[in-house]
């Protein structure tokens, strides 16, 4: 009878261990799953792609800002307006179009001269400002014209301010976009074949992908990833675009 029970808990024993060893391998199996599973999902490259194009702008916006100071509005306002129409034969015998030109802007202010206590000394000062505005797709005249703008200040013209200053902007940027896109795209694909290629994987299925801003800069001028720009000192300029894609590595 005793040599019975000593047989019946030797063979229990034995099946929890072996039911032990089978949990035990079962849940090493299932945490190397999970943990290959993990590396594969991570298993990714991130890569950025550029395209670049050098054009040349297509609008310039000048504008030519004055103004005239005096104690009474009457004669302020005929200097003001004289210099006007110095600055529009400035730009008519440049040989732009009279449509081409407007006035753009248009203020006056007062300001009341005080002593050293800060009682009122003396008449009120009126200044009276005004700005007329160029707006011409002829670059090329605009650049020769801009040479001598010293002229308006020999034809009486008070600039004031930002003085005279010119804008120039691409306009067809719409017009380039699709082909941009599409390039910048293959170069950051050719870049993750690379990687892979270094590094004994193959490239899958792209993950997510990013498209950065359009950049309109002057030609020579700083790399700028993430601003965008409607004008600029300079005609000849630069347009880039990056994209930033996540891929699979296999």
């Amino acid at each position: 009878m005793i040599q019975k029970l000593q047989d019946s808990r030797a063979v229990l024993l034995g099946a929890v261990g072996i039911f032990a060893l089978g949990l035990t391998t079962a849940g090493y199996a299932l945490g190397d799953g999970l943990r290959r599973y993990k590396l594969a999902e991570h298993r990714t490259v991130t890569v950025r792609g550029v395209s670049e194009r050098n054009v040349t702008a297509d609008l310039a916006t000048w504008s030519v800002n004055f103004s005239h100071q005096g104690t009474e509005l009457a004669p302020v306002q005929q200097a003001v307006d004289q210099q006007a129409r110095s600055v529009r034969a400035f730009f008519q015998r440049s040989g732009f179009k009279p449509q081409e030109i407007t006035d753009y802007d248009v203020s006056m202010s007062r300001e009341q001269p005080t002593d050293r206590d800060g009682e009122p000394v003396g008449p009120q000062k009126l200044t009276v400002s005004r700005s007329i505005q160029l707006r011409t797709n002829d670059i090329t005249r605009v650049r020769a014209a801009y040479a001598r703008q010293a002229e308006l200040l020999r034809d009486g013209v008070e600039l004031v301010g930002s003085g005279s200053n010119v804008s120039f902007t691409f306009t067809k940027l719409n017009d380039l976009k699709p082909e941009m896109i599409a390039e910048a795209n293959k170069n950051a694909r050719q870049s993750a074949e690379q990687f892979a290629r270094d590094s004994g994987v193959s490239v899958g299925k792209m993950k997510t992908a990013s498209q950065g801003y359009f950049s309109v800069g002057a030609r020579d001028g700083e790399d700028c990833d993430d601003c965008e720009s409607s004008g600029g000192s300079s005609p000849f300029q630069k347009v880039r675009v990056v994209t930033t894609i996540d891929y699979d590595l296999g």
